[in-house]
């Protein structure tokens, strides 16, 4: 977007499409406040609470072992910044899986903790959820490619839509979720060529994470690309920093500091 003087809204998010003009839209993950904070300081157009919180914050080895409980937890911290980014929340794994209620309410949950709306992964099989949520007013972010949550059924975390059948469905997932009213389509780990085939084929926006450079905007999770963990990177991952060097070398300094009784000096105390 060209301009970040004003709050972000879902319709500015579905007219800026690149082919008409527009420029990339940018979104990264936050989860707590400072980083909201910091994020929407920065410029970026979307905040993400996603549920690769649970990788990132949590520990944990997968999405999946996060729920809508500690989904709002995190999206009502990075909801009291205030930004004029616009928050959207992830919906976890089997939030949008039962009936059409749990969908909904689900999905009011996290509306109600502050975000403006909903991200959920899958295609033609989720529509009947994603209307259940629209009808209830709340706009939807789509997800296709490599699906986290879907983990354990492709194999593990591997680049989709390789193959011309898998590029098929995939194509006609995009299509179903434009129809379905999805503002936006989130295309992870899949060849940059059937990302610029979709991203030229719908009206709505589409924001790429290793789906190369010709999607309508890039998402990328902040702790990667301010290079929080000392370990592998996704082929896909551009670190702007190293915090984790950073950040080591400054308590290692802390620590010599009072261990060597310079901390704290006298100015450093009450008197």
């Amino acid at each position: 977007m060209s301009e970040r003087d004003h709050i972000i809204t879902v319709p500015l998010i579905t007219s800026n499409k690149v082919s008409n003009g527009s420029s990339p839209l940018v979104m990264v993950t936050g989860y707590d406040y400072p980083t909201a904070q910091i994020l929407d300081q920065a410029g970026v157009d979307i905040i993400l609470v996603g549920d690769s919180l649970s990788n990132v914050v949590m520990g944990n080895s997968n999405t999946a072992d996060i729920s809508v409980k500690e989904i709002v937890h995190h999206v009502k911290a990075v909801s009291n910044a205030n930004t004029k980014a616009l928050v959207v929340g992830d919906m976890p794994w089997l939030s949008y899986h039962l009936s059409y209620k749990n969908t909904v309410i689900n999905a009011s949950k996290i509306i109600k903790a502050g975000a403006k709306a909903v991200k959920l992964e899958g295609g033609k099989k989720r529509v009947d959820h994603i209307k259940a949520i629209l009808d209830a007013e709340i706009p939807v972010m789509g997800h296709l490619g490599l699906t986290p949550q879907s983990f354990n059924v492709l194999g593990g975390f591997k680049v989709q839509g390789k193959l011309e059948a898998q590029a098929e469905i995939l194509i006609q997932d995009a299509h179903a979720l434009e129809e379905v009213g999805c503002f936006s389509i989130v295309l992870e780990a899949i060849p940059r060529s059937l990302a610029n085939t979709v991203t030229n084929t719908l009206k709505i926006p589409t924001i790429g994470i290793g789906a190369g450079p010709d999607c309508d905007g890039q998402v990328i999770v902040f702790h990667d690309l301010l290079g929080f963990f000392n370990k592998s990177k996704a082929k896909f991952v551009r670190p702007y920093l190293d915090f984790n060097k950073l950040a080591t070398e400054a308590v290692e300094k802390f620590i010599k500091d009072v261990k060597d009784h310079d901390y704290p000096n006298d100015s450093e105390s009450y008197h």
